[in-house]
């Protein structure tokens, strides 16, 4: 999924994040780049363009999520989020 927000520092981004886990109500996610706990970033997570089947979604919309918490993993930041409105 992409990433985009600011980081740490206050710097703006957008990234492409590996999902470790997603749920309806958050994810666990890695980013080389370091989060502030409660900052809030928008994931995008891409869709398929397989539009010929009812059963694939075109797309999928932005989700707001709050970092709710944050541990360094090698070079890696390991991240915790919770979506502001659950999906599914």
């Amino acid at each position: 999924m992409f990433i985009r927000g600011k980081d740490a520092y206050g710097e703006q981004f957008l990234e492409l994040a590996k999902t470790l886990d997603i749920s309806g109500n958050g994810a666990f996610i890695t980013s080389p780049r370091p989060l502030a706990v409660n900052e809030t970033i928008t994931l995008t997570i891409p869709a398929p363009s397989i539009t010929s089947s009812a059963l694939v979604p075109s797309g999928m919309p932005p989700i707001q999520a709050k970092v709710k918490r944050t541990q360094e993993a090698g070079d890696v930041q390991l991240i915790g989020v919770e979506f502001l409105k659950p999906i599914g």
